[in-house]
């Protein structure tokens, strides 16, 4: 289905692409707050009749326009209204809790009409894991409906005692307004007149609800916080259009998901059904987002630090120090019928959490934040070596408490995403290859941070265990005979040996050496692995692999960015490119040329890339890829800790420049100017007010 959805901050609409939600359809079609469902109707229909779809574009996320017109109406032999005579243009956006939509109605016919023009809409309040089909459960009631000519307001009452409203509002007096929840209007337009009517739409809990104002100019301050965000973002420009336009999607794409619940910016994970705060998805969209705006990271770890886990808790797979997985706010939840209010069943997010501090803090040189989240930092590394490494043999794993929670907590969490190479599943607990990656760089970073402060002996101490997992992870996840490690140990401590994109994480760690990295990085980029489009989740051949599966020979574009970093970080920037050149291909084949969640694994012999069916678009980690890509062609790191900025660029083939300007580095900025010149490229520093060396390095 080609559905159409627009977001601000964590209010969202999901339509078909005709901009209706039809009652009842498979879809979970709505308009959404607090993981509630405040419209499940919402259609329009001219004498009744269902319009015909012109065109639909959401392009622009936070705004959507659809054009439609009537089809041919004849009765008792008598014409009513010729075919295409009223052209229906329906524009919406979101602004502080509002949904606006104004609804323009314009006659092209050569002579004065008359018709019906209609609104129906339903609310049922439905909590989204109820819609989603996920779960069943105690819920409330309708409460009543009020309506005049000019409004129409639901009310229901929770099982968790909350009131919810959805208040309906018009700017022009209905000809009849029924309980059911039909607005109708009568019309009469001469020939190029147009008639415009303005809906308003604001969910309402337990008396907090957005304002209204004026739809223009809630359109013009909506406006203008799109032009603060272009403002304070990294400028990026290049001759390669299908990245540039990659890369400006993308940066819309992001500021769409930006949200804040009190604590600072962050990306929620993606639409239709993850617009809340997430831990692993949340920190590695931010991880992707520094090198255009570094405060979303300092939002993210804010939030997250509000949520940090106080207390053994099995129902929500909690404990201290741990950094939560996904929180929820419907009904359910309130209710506890499930365990979302935060749910911790994520073994990654807690050291992604520390992974994603010091690469802001390499950024930003920002210790302040550092001293601000000093308790944070401790209890997450307290949980890495104490809950974390649940046997204490030096490995972090995992293992599902809660009756309701989820069963493989790494980033591929599906039931069938851990698989040995007989076609055995793992059991628990498991010590995933690409988690003891991110302890080992979340230690070392902390550690240098330490030694900034001045904490030396602390710094030691990570340092020490940073070396003993290394070693313990070579010996004990390396697959000679294979030459590749292991995606995790299983419960009895047996390599899990099917070959998975898992351990291409690792290289960003800089865990691996010289030898290793390259046999990992040979074997990603071999046909096995990359489809041409991108590195798949599992390799080709092997007994899991499944090109149509959610996690098991599927191309995630976030995965494919986590091996890109780490690919320039060891400086193999052709493999690199070589991996950057196919998802730029794949990206052609989506709407508005956007990287989706994930696609199928099918090579190129296909000729095109095939969909998988339900991915989420956008998304955050999907959108961050872009960015990626341009760090990765940079081969940009900075260390603000020793004040110094890596560069080692290596442009894509057929491309001649890439310019990025006012990237925020330390307490200034750094821009660069990468040309290719007779095969030669010649890099232009255009501006350094950061006060760093610049130091260029020649890519393999």
């Amino acid at each position: 289905m080609d559905y159409r959805v627009i977001k601000e901050n964590d209010l969202f609409l999901l339509t078909d692409d005709k901009g209706n939600i039809p009652v009842e359809n498979e879809y979970g079609l709505g308009l959404y707050t607090k993981d509630t469902r405040f419209l499940n109707k919402f259609d329009v229909k001219i004498n009744g009749e269902d319009p015909i779809l012109l065109s639909s574009s959401a392009d622009e996320n936070y705004m959507a326009k659809i054009l439609l017109t009537n089809p041919h109406m004849e009765g008792d032999g008598k014409l009513i209204l010729w075919r295409e005579s009223v052209e229906i243009e329906r524009t919406r956006f979101i602004y502080d809790g509002v949904l606006y939509e104004t609804i323009q109605l314009k006659n092209y016919y050569p002579k004065p009409v008359e018709f019906y023009f209609s609104l129906h809409v339903d609310v049922d309040f439905a909590d989204m894991f109820i819609v989603r089909g996920f779960q069943t459960g105690n819920v409330g009631k309708r409460t009543g409906v009020d309506y005049d000519e000019t409004r129409l307001t639901y009310h229901y009452e929770g099982a968790d005692q909350v009131q919810r409203t959805t208040n309906i509002g018009w700017d022009h007096k209905a000809a009849e307004v029924t309980e059911e929840g039909s607005i109708s209007f009568k019309c009469k337009l001469e020939h190029g007149e147009a008639h415009a009517i303005t809906f308003t739409v604001v969910p309402e809990i337990d008396g907090d609800s957005g304002q209204i104002i004026s739809a223009e100019k809630a359109l013009e301050k909506l406006k203008k916080s799109y032009e603060q965000w272009n403002s304070e973002t990294t400028n990026i420009t290049t001759d390669h259009l299908p990245l540039q336009r990659l890369v400006d999607q993308g940066v819309g794409d992001l500021r769409v998901l930006l949200t804040d619940i009190g604590f600072g910016r962050f990306p929620v994970a993606g639409l239709p059904w993850f617009g809340v705060p997430f831990g692993r998805d949340s920190l590695i969209a931010a991880l992707q987002m520094l090198s255009i705006n570094p405060d979303i990271a300092k939002g993210t770890l804010r939030t997250l630090a509000a949520y940090q886990g106080k207390e053994v808790n099995s129902w929500r797979d909690e404990q201290p120090g741990k950094i939560m997985h996904e929180i929820r706010y419907g009904e359910l939840a309130a209710t506890d019928q499930i365990p979302f209010t935060p749910y911790y069943g994520t073994i990654d997010a807690t050291p992604l959490y520390l992974v994603l501090l010091t690469e802001y803090v390499k950024w930003t040189g920002d210790l302040r934040l550092v001293e601000e989240l000093a308790p944070n930092i401790k209890a997450a590394l307290k949980w890495i070596d104490e809950y974390g490494d649940r046997d204490g043999d030096g490995f972090v794993e995992y293992h599902q408490e809660s009756s309701k929670g989820i069963a493989n907590q790494g980033w591929k969490d599906s039931a069938d995403s851990v698989v040995h190479r007989n076609g055995d599943y793992a059991e628990t607990p498991i010590a995933l290859s690409e988690v003891q990656g991110y302890v080992y760089q979340a230690k070392m970073g902390i550690a240098a941070i330490y030694e900034k402060q001045g904490k030396g002996k602390e710094a030691a101490t990570l340092k020490k265990q940073a070396q003993q997992l290394k070693e313990k992870y070579d010996e004990s996840f390396w697959m000679a005979d294979l030459g590749f490690h292991a995606i995790a140990l299983d419960n009895d401590k047996k390599q899990v040996g099917t070959l998975t994109s898992n351990p291409g994480h690792v290289l960003f760690a800089e865990m691996l050496e010289d030898e290793k990295a390259d046999a990992v990085i040979e074997k990603l980029v071999s046909p096995s692995f990359f489809s041409g489009y991108g590195i798949r989740t599992m390799a080709e051949g092997e007994a899991g692999y499944n090109p149509m599966s959610y996690h098991d020979g599927s191309v995630w574009p976030h995965d494919n960015s986590m091996i890109l970093l780490g690919m320039s970080k060891v400086k193999r920037q052709s493999f690199a490119n070589n991996i950057i050149t196919g998802l730029i291909t794949a990206s052609k084949d989506f709407e508005y040329d956007r990287l989706p969640e994930l696609f199928c694994g099918y090579d190129q012999s296909l000729g095109r890339t095939v969909k998988y069916p339900v991915a989420c678009s956008p998304q955050a980690w999907a959108a961050g890829t872009p960015l990626v890509f341009v760090q990765t062609l940079l081969g940009l790191f900075p260390d603000s800790l020793n004040e110094r900025i890596d560069l080692s660029p290596y442009l894509l083939e057929g491309m001649n420049e890439l310019k990025v300007e006012y990237l925020r580095v330390g307490q200034g900025c750094l821009s660069v100017h990468v040309r290719r010149e007779n095969e030669a490229l010649t890099v232009d520093i255009l501006e350094n007010t950061t006060g760093y060396e610049v130091i260029q390095h020649h890519q393999a």
